[in-house]
């Protein structure tokens, strides 16, 4: 069964190649246009893995945002990372602690949303199966987003504007998003960190974002005990 997980997990992962290239490829170059050498470059993907939080800051560093305010903005995007951490506990909370490491350094919002689906449909998985589909998902993943951001480093300015590489990120995010909308908590804080973020686009260094992020986990959960 975990051979069969695995190959799933492959399966399921390698559409997401479509958006994780032209997003890594982005960032590899607005990251350049930003001064970063490509060590840096490379490093931070490597590193950080959260392809929001690196946009995020890389735009703050080019307006030359402070460096407080650069962690905070990287950090609250990825807060997101923390409520994900959460709801995979009680399906891989008795896997060992080396590979729950390796889960939580490759967890992203597809690797995410992909293994929290499976694992609701495929009850009859051991910990071993859940673990091996989840690097199944992974496999194409990362290696697409780590070599993309090398490619946009490396061709930088190179790569013509009229390509769009930019609409990436926003397709990415709602082929995740949108699926998951399965509640009224859910499509409550997703309305409301919706309006709020138009709302306060005006805020400087993007901190409205962050507004709009605390508002909307607030109205969600406020929504779910009233529930």
């Amino acid at each position: 069964m975990a051979r069969a997980a695995f190959r799933k997990g492959i399966a399921e992962g390698l559409p997401f190649i479509i958006v994780m290239v032209p997003f890594g490829a982005l960032f590899g170059v607005l990251a350049s246009e930003a001064g970063l050498p490509i060590g840096q470059i490379m490093a931070f993907s490597i590193v950080v893995v959260a392809g929001a939080a690196q946009f995020t800051a890389v735009h703050l560093m080019s307006d030359g945002a402070p460096w407080a305010i650069v962690l905070l903005s990287a950090l609250a995007v990825n807060l997101r990372m923390a409520m994900y951490s959460a709801s995979m506990v009680p399906w891989l909370g008795e896997a060992p602690l080396w590979q729950r490491g390796l889960i939580a350094y490759l967890l992203v919002d597809q690797t995410y949303a992909l293994s929290a689906q499976a694992y609701e449909t495929e009850r009859a998985w051991r910990v071993r199966d859940r673990v091996v589909y989840f690097a199944g998902t992974a496999l194409p993943v990362f290696p697409a987003w780590v070599g993309a951001t090398w490619a946009g480093a490396a061709l930088g300015a190179r790569i013509p504007e009229e390509w769009a590489l930019d609409f990436a990120m926003p397709l990415a995010f709602l082929a995740l998003v949108g699926p998951m909308l399965r509640t009224r908590a859910h499509v409550v804080a997703a309305a409301v960190s919706l309006s709020l973020a138009l709302a306060l686009v005006w805020v400087p260094w993007n901190l409205g974002l962050i507004v709009a992020a605390a508002c909307a986990m607030a109205a969600g959960a406020e929504t779910e005990r009233r529930a």
